[in-house]
């Protein structure tokens, strides 16, 4: 049987790449959105917010419905608000938090159980380099990340007993429309510190998490995989 797999923020950039690969490799694709659908007629779009565990849980009773079960959970979508922390408000910091670490949280419960029936299940959480280096005035974006990863090694423990994997991608910066938008000084600066000297392409991520997702991981769970070009290193 075809497995089933939903990527969340998956209308555009890493997301879409991720959705886009996991089709080539022969799932079936739910791809969520929350106000412009993927321009791509192979997946399955599905509006989510995943602020909202409404949303969420609707999200997953349409997949099901038209695809079936998820197998393969990707949580991708999220959100950045950028501030030096004594100029960050607080509501910067818990919307930041909600849409990248509690929405985690609320995929993950919607998806587990029917996983733990299936005794089948792969939850990749795609976090970045910043949850382990830091980085001035992302405060908030820094501590999402991070969250993931304590977050992916409990359900890990968890969950390991019926053959649930859970783990974490950590990019660096990769070429996407956010890097468009900066400056050349402000692309050069970045460059500096990617000892491979240059932006990851989404398809790289992508390909990381369909090895994640395959049965060739089978036995990887509760770790971090960064492809960052060795900005982690230090």
């Amino acid at each position: 049987m075809t497995k089933v797999a939903f990527v969340t923020g998956a209308n555009r950039g890493i997301g879409l790449s991720i959705a886009q690969r996991l089709k080539e490799d022969g799932y079936l694709v739910a791809a969520s959105y929350r106000s412009t659908p993927p321009d791509d007629p192979n997946l399955f779009p599905v509006k989510c917010d995943v602020t909202s565990q409404t949303e969420v849980d609707e999200a997953f009773n349409e997949i099901e419905a038209n695809l079936g079960t998820v197998e393969i959970l990707v949580a991708n979508a999220g959100i950045t608000r950028d501030n030096l922390l004594p100029r960050m408000t607080e509501d910067d910091f818990t919307d930041v938090l909600n849409a990248n670490l509690t929405s985690g949280y609320r995929l993950t419960k919607r998806a587990i159980k029917p996983m733990m029936k299936q005794k089948h299940g792969r939850i990749i959480f795609i976090s970045s380099v910043v949850g382990i280096t830091g980085q001035a005035g992302q405060a908030n974006y820094a501590a999402s990340k991070a969250g993931l990863v304590g977050l992916a090694r409990s359900i890990a423990k968890e969950f390991a007993s019926r053959n649930i994997t859970a783990n974490v991608i950590a990019p660096g910066p990769v070429n996407t429309s956010m890097i468009d938008e900066l400056t050349e000084q402000q692309r050069e600066k970045i460059l500096a510190a990617v000892p491979l000297g240059r932006f990851a392409e989404p398809k790289e991520i992508a390909a990381a998490v369909a090895f994640l997702a395959s049965d060739n991981a089978g036995f990887i769970t509760g770790t971090i995989i960064p492809v960052d070009g060795g900005v982690g290193m230090s």
